[in-house]
């Protein structure tokens, strides 16, 4: 199948900012490069995607949904394409890439919350990062996504 009949996997994204501006991102755990993400994932079949944001936000870094509140949704779905020799490899089907929906959501609780020991762990360090340095810290496949959200929520940032 050519790459070009390849549809895209739909997911969500989630950018969460803590009280002094600064954004969650993880180190995932299979990946020995040094990159740093938000959280996000895909979406189960019929799930709306405010709900599979704050289901993949709980997943991925422990944190409860009464310690988030959604701020803003990007108006747009963004999307990502994978390496060539990542298709067909990383999901179950052969998707091209994420095309995704992203909130901005505000971080309520103390970093005490953040608990990546989760039944299905995918990071292995957490930090609070400078919204301006995540298209630096990313997998290079996914900058212009990056890029991207950050335009979408700069009036909120």
């Amino acid at each position: 199948m050519e790459e070009k009949d390849l549809r895209y996997r739909p997911g969500v994204g989630v950018m969460l900012v803590n009280g002094k501006g600064k954004v969650w991102v993880g180190q995932r755990l299979d990946n020995a490069i040094d990159a740093w993400q938000m959280p996000q994932g895909g979406l189960e079949p019929g799930e709306a995607p405010r709900e599979g944001a704050l289901r993949e936000l709980e997943e991925e870094t422990g944190i409860p949904r009464d310690k988030v509140e959604i701020v803003a949704r990007c108006p747009v779905e963004l999307t990502y394409d994978l390496p060539e020799e990542l298709i067909g490899k990383i999901w179950k089907e052969n998707w091209r890439g994420q095309r995704q929906t992203w909130f901005l959501a505000r971080f309520l609780g103390r970093d005490e919350d953040v608990n990546l020991a989760t039944p299905d762990p995918e990071f292995r360090a957490w930090k609070w990062a400078d919204p301006a340095g995540l298209p630096a810290m990313i997998v290079p496949f996914k900058k212009k996504l990056y890029e991207d959200v950050l335009e979408a929520f700069r009036q909120w940032l």
